[in-house]
Order: structure tokens, then C-alpha cells, then sequence
């Protein structure tokens, strides 16, 4: 392995203290802090091309001037590689140097050899900018984040301006870009524009490199970055992976940074003095110059965003799944003692084996479904109605089931058998009650006491309770118990016939 090379500043050190100051090269070499025969090759070098003390040159003529054989560079007489083409054909997968310069020599015989063209490539090279000088493999990158400018879109109807939030995406190989407008930041708008800059290109890279915004990072971390779970959930279903930009580094995403800055120069900026009164309009005007900006020649490669797109890019994505990602978002929950887990206010049946068990909810806007331990307990339809149950009978234990089956309907149905007052005590049980579900256990109450007492009871003290108002099961219970219901149990019995005898004064001996 080569030894390093000195700074400038200590070789000029290295002449001064040999020819202004005599000092041995021993004596040198301890006072620098490097090796005697380092000294040595320096002072070796400096007299061949004639170099004393002091040192009329600056620093990069004295480096070349010690370190390039003679006659290295030579003009530019011999065949010039094209710098653009290699530097894209450098993006493709298995693509090096080495292999560029074989077919460069191919063509051209007498051309330079392979260290001068590597020395040649990595001085074009400089004159492009930072971004363009990252090597990036065909299809490998999607770099993706928010401009941190906004865009106006005015309300037909109250005149509101409302700030569009305008997303950018990147590929890194050919610098093919996206574009759209979303009305926030958030989760589901981040997701939402991802399906479409997927779709947009076509095909799916194999990482998707994101900053550290709250929608698509939980833990920003530079070692183990916690990823929102919705978000690795559509990363999932595309078959790529999230890769977050470390925490205040923008160079790692330096492709997005630059299509930001482009972006809001070449369309956003084109864009501030006309007036839009909806989202769709100004995505439309976004996708016209978006296509523009695409096509446009980038000077130094000499092709275009689509070009590079289509020859290098486009090749290496991966297919698009046939369903595109349908947008849902996770949130952990616990069973409550009811067996029902509550999201966004409506109550959800799972197993009730899981009471006080947490659970990870995945919500869709048609479903909802329910997994524990990876494994999936419970599914439903999602309802926006709240404060209510959606349940689901085979998660009820058994005693819990018997008493659901029964409904307003059936409970009425059931008391008529019993006779007319049991029908209406019933039906004023449940009336009273903000919801007829909660009078059910008193209704089976009552209904149950035939089993004991007979029908022709049961249905001559709920006469009698509906006489007294006592519309309760205790009340009913109670009359039955102490027989207050025989004077009810034949109709009319209420008003007793008159009994005609001798001995009976009647009521008209009071008046």
C-alpha cells in the first residue's frame, strides 16, 4: 500500500530546514515527526527537477512539479472520451471504470491508458455539481421530501387561501422527477403521494429515502430509525424499504434538496402569478411543467431527465403490485372487560378470551381489522357511527350470546304469548329506558317468571302492576310472590258484580 503523501506546507518545510538551515536529514525528520527515508525521497525529488530554498512556486505547481514524471501530460492530442456518456453508463448496475476504459481502448487504440483516464474522468468530473458528482445504481434510489415553499389556492365560495404543501421525488440515477401539491403534511397525504409518484414513474425502486418528518419517522435515530408504522406498511406492499436521512445531514438526500430547488425555480416559481381555486387545477398546471422540466437538456450530461430515465432508470424498477396501496393507519389498543376495543369512538367485538390484552388495530376507511401477536383476531366494517357496538356473536362467551340474540322484536313477540298486559308492561319498561337494549333484562325477568308462576299469573300481575304503575321486575315479582295477583287473573275481576242479599245494606244506606 502506497504511503500517504505529505502536505506541501511540510515538504516546503523539509527544503527550508535542509538548504536555509544545514540540519541533518535525521535531525529533520525527528523535528517534522516523519520518517527518515520520507525525508530522504523528498530531497531526492527536489533535486531532480532542480528545486532549492526558497521555493518560488505555489502549492499545486510545487506537487506537480515533485510527483508527475516528465512529459505526463501531454496536450490533449489523443482521442477524448465522451465524460457525459461514461459518467451515466456508470450508473448502470455491474458497470466500472475499468470495463469504459476497455471499450474506450476498443475504439480507440492509441487512447490514454487506464490511469490517465481515470485521472481525466475524476477532473471532469469536478465541474459538476455536488449532487451530480454522487454515483447512484440504476433504479436503486427514490429520494423524496416536502419544498418548504407553499402554494396559494383560493375557496370559490368564502375566498379562503389555503397553503398547498407541493411534494417532490427524485430518482437518483437520472434525476427523473415528481412532482404534486397535497393540502398538508400529514400521514395520509404523505402516503398519498407516494402511490402516486410510484405510479408516476411506473415502477418501484428498491429504497425510498425520506427526512425525518414526524409522518413517516416515529424515532428519528441515526443507528435504528423508528418508521411510522402506515409507512413501512406501504413499503410492504411495494416491496421496497425506507431508508431516513440521518438527523440535520441534508446531504444524504442532497438529490431531493437539488429537486427542490428546482422545482420551485422552474415550476412553483412560474406558477406565483396565477390564481387557482382548487387542489386539481393546480396539480394539473404542475403536471404541464413537470413534463417541461423532464424533457429540458441538462446541459453538462448532455440529455435530458426523461432520456436518462427511460435508458437507465426505467430498465431496473421493479413492477408495480396490481392493487395499488389502500391507505390505513395502525394504532395500538386494549380490550376492555366488555371484550370490544374502542376506535375513533366506535366499539369493536374481539375474542373475549383477549380481555385486557393489547391489540394493533389496522383501520382502512371500509375496515377494521384487529391482530395480536401478528395473527389476526378479528375484522369488521368500519362505522363512523359512535357511541355504538359492532359486534360479532362467536366473540361472545356463550352465557353473553343466549342473552344477545334477543331484540325489541323478539322480546314483543315473546310477551304476547304471555297475554296483553305482559305485551304493554314490557313495552313501558322499554320506553322508559334512553335504550330499549337496556330494559331487555328486566323484560327477561318478568317473561322468565311463567316458569314458575304460570302464564294466567304472570299476566294478571303485570295487569295489576300496570294498574299501580309498578313497572319493574321486583314490583311484578312481588305481586306474584304475595299472591296480590288473584283478585287481576280473570278479566274484569277489577269491578266485582254486586251481590244481592238481604242482610247487605248496599252503598245508598251511607248517602
Amino acid at each position: 500500500m502506497p504511503t500517504e503523501r505529505l502536505p506541501m506546507r511540510k515538504v516546503r518545510e523539509v527544503l527550508r530546514l535542509k538548504h536555509a538551515c544545514g540540519v541533518s536529514d535525521r535531525l529533520i525528520a525527528q523535528s517534522l515527526g516523519i520518517g527518515r527515508t520520507t525525508v530522504g525521497e523528498y530531497l531526492r525529488r527536489a533535486s531532480v527537477v532542480g528545486i532549492t530554498w526558497p521555493v518560488e512556486v505555489d502549492d499545486s505547481e510545487l506537487e506537480r512539479l515533485l510527483f508527475t514524471p516528465a512529459g505526463f501530460y501531454e496536450e490533449p492530442t489523443r482521442p477524448q472520451p465522451d465524460w457525459s456518456r461514461i459518467h451515466g453508463e456508470l450508473r448502470r448496475r455491474g458497470v466500472t471504470l475499468v470495463l469504459l476504459w476497455e471499450e474506450y481502448r476498443a475504439e480507440h487504440p492509441d487512447g490514454y491508458g487506464y490511469s490517465r483516464f481515470c485521472d481525466l474522468y475524476g477532473e471532469w468530473r469536478k465541474g459538476v455539481t455536488a449532487t451530480m458528482r454522487q454515483t447512484h445504481v440504476a433504479g436503486e434510489k427514490l429520494f423524496v421530501d416536502f419544498a418548504g415553499d407553499t402554494m396559494p389556492v383560493i375557496d370559490g365560495l368564502t375566498g379562503e387561501i389555503r397553503a398547498a404543501h407541493v411534494f417532490v421525488a427524485v430518482l437518483g440515477a437520472s434525476n427523473y422527477t415528481f412532482a404534486a401539491a397535497r393540502w398538508s403534511e400529514g400521514l395520509a397525504d404523505w402516503i398519498g403521494v407516494h402511490v402516486d409518484a410510484l405510479a408516476f414513474l411506473g415502477g418501484v425502486p428498491k429504497l425510498i429515502v425520506c427526512d425525518n418528518l414526524k409522518a413517516g419517522v416515529t424515532a428519528a435515530c441515526r443507528y435504528e430509525p423508528g418508521i411510522n408504522r402506515t409507512y413501512q406498511d406501504m413499503a410492504t406492499h411495494y416491496g421496497t424499504s425506507i431508508l431516513p436521512a440521518r438527523v440535520r445531514r441534508p446531504r444524504d438526500k442532497a438529490k431531493v434538496e437539488n429537486g427542490v430547488l428546482i422545482v420551485e425555480r422552474f415550476i412553483m416559481a412560474r406558477l406565483r402569478n396565477r390564481r387557482f381555486f382548487s387542489l386539481d387545477e393546480l396539480n394539473q398546471a404542475i403536471r404541464d411543467l413537470l413534463g417541461d422540466l423532464n424533457a429540458r437538456l441538462m446541459r453538462k450530461l448532455g440529455a435530458s431527465r426523461r432520456e436518462f430515465f427511460e435508458a437507465i432508470d426505467q430498465p431496473a424498477l421493479r413492477e408495480l403490485p396490481t392493487e395499488p396501496y389502500q391507505y390505513a393507519e395502525w394504532k395500538k389498543c386494549r380490550v376492555a372487560p366488555d371484550y370490544h376495543v374502542d376506535l375513533h369512538g366506535h366499539l369493536y367485538s374481539v375474542p373475549h378470551a383477549l380481555i385486557r390484552e393489547v391489540l394493533e388495530a389496522r383501520m382502512t376507511g371500509t375496515t377494521v381489522e384487529l391482530f395480536h401477536r401478528g395473527k389476526r383476531v378479528a375484522s369488521h366494517a368500519r362505522s363512523a357511527v359512535r357511541n355504538r357496538h359492532t359486534t360479532i356473536a362467536e366473540h361472545m362467551p356463550s352465557s353473553h350470546r343466549r342473552y344477545a340474540e334477543w331484540t325489541p322484536a323478539r322480546i314483543d313477540r315473546e310477551s304476547e304469548r304471555i297475554g296483553p298486559a305482559a305485551a304493554g308492561l314490557c313495552a313501558a319498561i322499554m320506553r322508559a329506558k334512553p335504550h330499549p337494549e337496556q330494559g331487555f333484562r328486566a323484560c327477561l325477568g318478568i317473561l322468565r317468571l311463567a316458569r314458575s308462576y304460570g302464564i294466567e299469573r304472570l299476566e294478571a300481575a303485570c295487569r295489576r302492576g300496570l294498574d299501580i304503575g309498578a313497572t319493574t321486575y321486583g314490583s311484578i315479582a312481588s305481586i306474584l310472590k304475595s299472591g296480590l295477583d288473584r283478585a287481576y287473573r280473570e278479566e274484569g275481576a277489577a269491578e266485582p258484580s254486586v251481590i244481592h242479599h238481604t242482610n247487605i245494606r248496599g252503598g245508598g244506606y251511607y248517602h
